[in-house]
């Protein structure tokens, strides 16, 4: 019988994270069937990043902002999420969401899925740093200099979150 066909077992599930087997496979998923929004808030010529430490990596990660969708409330629209993980996350307001689509980031290791979104028509109305303990960073970086401001805070010893390449676009290949 080919993994594919295997029943899907339950190793270990904690309060945001399962443990599975499918055959051979381990692999890990949200819990409770939560998903992820990640925000790509372009404003004025500028992107917003933040940086906050990562207990699996041991180090700082400059990250697009995100959160978790259907968290709060069973239901949430992803654009909804999207606009208050922004806020929260960074203090500005977006006057508009738009989806992009739903994508996996490491699809070897995990089953989560993220969608991505875009937020425009930004206002800041408050600091950002995210909610209790997670003492976000927030970068207003200028869009020609994102791969610069990559390279300074990689020699400081950041680690970069894979969905920043999205922000290099063609120079990957130039």
């Amino acid at each position: 019988m080919a993994d594919n066909e295997t029943a899907e077992a339950i190793v270990w599930q904690g309060q945001f994270i399962t443990a599975k087997t499918r055959g051979k496979w381990e692999y890990v998923s949200r819990a409770r069937g939560i998903k992820a929004a990640v925000i790509l808030a372009v404003d004025d010529g500028h992107v917003l990043l933040v940086e906050q430490y990562r207990v699996p990596l041991g180090v700082n990660c400059l990250e697009l902002p995100a959160g978790l969708v259907g968290d709060v409330t069973a239901g949430e629209a992803v654009e909804t999420a999207a606009a208050r993980e922004l806020e929260e996350e960074t203090g500005y307001r977006p006057a508009r969401v738009t989806m992009m689509g739903e994508y996996y980031s490491s699809p070897g290791m995990v089953s989560e899925s993220f969608f991505l979104v875009r937020a425009e028509g930004l206002k800041k109305v408050g600091q950002g740093g995210g909610v209790e303990d997670e003492n976000i960073i927030v970068h207003r970086v200028p869009l020609d200099k994102v791969a610069s401001f990559m390279a300074a805070k990689r020699a400081e010893g950041c680690a970069m979150d894979v969905k920043l390449v999205a922000l290099l676009g063609p120079q990957l290949w130039a």
